[in-house]
Parts: structure tokens; sequence; C-alpha cells
């Protein structure tokens, strides 16, 4: 089974989404469940995970009223304030629809950078585990050093890490990208995502040999089975088709076995997020 595991929905509007630039027309309209079906279909992929874009409760309800309508829809990777989980139960409540798979707190843009070391931020992710949830580590490059003490607080915990990290791919810097993530693969409860990286190098003028050395770094760091394909559609739009962005990742990962590739492109996710 091929799987994306990440991807958005919306409907646009300037006061929803304010990250979405003026210089990112392109992803300034509407993203249903059926405009994402093409893609996939096109690609030859059998399902999919849609990840919260809005830090709201209705963002949740949303993508889970949408898995629950499309059956390609393997799992919600959903929003809920982790902080103050407590009022009306709401972590229990959502951790009993079978579709919510994960939980993601958009860390990047926290004002301070060590929000992700906050007790009571801890407390609360420290209640997903029992219940089954996993936690999506949405981070930049100079989150790394607190994203492994974060992960070091959760050793049952299973994390998995967004877009290798946010890399500056677009300056073709690896240092210290590349000793943190190699360092953050060391914990065996850590998965990582092969997504959101064309948006992190030149819009207009990357290549596949642009990506390949950061593609190579996290096969040797986390190796196949802890790798996980995901588009990022349609953020990536503003710098890859679909189909494009797809046959990159096919291409970066062409020299490993068939199984190997097949964990990449839809083993791992079914493995990490229990679909």
């Amino acid at each position: 089974m091929r799987i994306d595991s990440h991807h958005h929905f919306w409907d646009y509007t300037p006061q929803e989404y304010p990250w979405i630039t003026e210089k990112m027309k392109a992803i300034r309209r509407h993203f249903l469940p059926a405009y994402l079906k093409r893609e996939i279909d096109a690609c030859a992929i059998d399902g999919a995970v849609p990840v919260q874009a809005r830090q709201s409760i209705a963002e949740t309800e949303w993508l889970l009223g949408f898995a629950k309508q499309h059956p390609f829809l393997r799992g919600v990777v959903g929003w809920v304030p982790l902080i103050d989980r407590g009022v009306g139960g709401l972590l229990e409540r959502y951790a009993s629809v079978p579709k919510l798979k994960a939980i993601r707190h958009v860390l990047h843009d926290e004002a301070d950078d060590r929000y992700m070391l906050r007790e009571d931020f801890n407390a609360g992710v420290r209640a997903l585990e029992p219940l089954g949830l996993r936690y999506d580590i949405l981070i930049l490059e100079r989150h790394l050093p607190q994203t492994i003490q974060f992960v070091d607080k959760h050793p049952n915990q299973i994390f998995i890490l967004d877009h290798i990290g946010k890399p500056r791919i677009k300056d073709h810097v690896m240092s210290p990208w590349r000793e943190k993530i190699t360092e953050l693969a060391k914990r065996n409860n850590v998965y990582c995502k092969l997504s959101g990286m064309v948006t992190e190098a030149d819009w207009q003028k990357w290549t596949s040999a642009d990506l390949q050395p950061y593609v190579d770094t996290v096969l040797a760091a986390f190796g196949p089975k802890r790798i996980l394909f995901g588009s990022d559609w349609p953020v990536c739009l503003v710098a890859s088709s679909y189909k494009r962005w797809h046959d990159t990742v096919s291409q970066s990962i062409a020299r490993l076995s068939g199984d190997e590739q097949d964990r990449i492109l839809g083993g791992t996710a079914v493995e990490a997020y229990r679909l």
C-alpha cells in the first residue's frame, strides 16, 4: 500500500491562513479532498493522511469529517490544546475517534524556541502514549537541539518528524543540521517524513541534485524502516507539482531494494500511524 503521509486541506481565506503570503499565490485558493484524489490517483497512491493547518478544534473536527466521508483518507493528524487538555476531556474524547492517529502543534511558530520543553506542554504529551496517539514534530533546523531533549523526556512515545527538520536547502547548508538530525535518529521512537523539502529549496531553480545530500543523510540516519513519504500538498505547489515531487522522491531512493522503497512509499506510514 502506498501512502501520502502529509498533506493539508483548506477553504482559503486570508484571515484563516495569514501565513500564506502574496508570493504564495498558487495556493491562495480552496484545496479539498476531490482535488487531492486526482493527484494521488495519477501517482498510484492508495491513501493519504491529512495534517492540521490551523490550531483549532474546528480544524480537527473538519479533517475527521473528511476522513469519515472519504475512505482513501486513512488517518488524521489533528490538534488539541495539550497545555489545557483537561477542559472537557478533549484529548480523551478525540482519541476515541478511530481515524485520529496523531496530534501536532506548530512549534516553529512559537515565540519561545524552548516552548516544547515547558512542563505544562510535556504533561500533555505524556497523555498521548496511553491513548495510542502519535505526536508530529514541526520545527525548524534551529530547534533540533531542544527537540532531542524533548524526545528524551518521552522514551515510549512515538514521534514523527515533519519535513526532515527543515534544513537550509536553499543555501546548501548541511551543518549543523546533519549532525543534529543524525543524533535525533539514534532514538528509535522517532520516524522522519521525507516531505516539505522543495519549499526549503529555491522555489524556481531547485533540482533533485540540490535535495539528494539531504535525502542521503536521513536515509543513513533513520534507515528506510523509519522514513515516510509525504507530499506537503498543496504547500508544495509553490515550488513543484505533486507529480514532480513524487517522482523526485522515487528517483532519489531508486538505488534501494524494492522492499525498502515500499517501506518509504507506504509501509512505514502504515506502521507509524497504525493505519
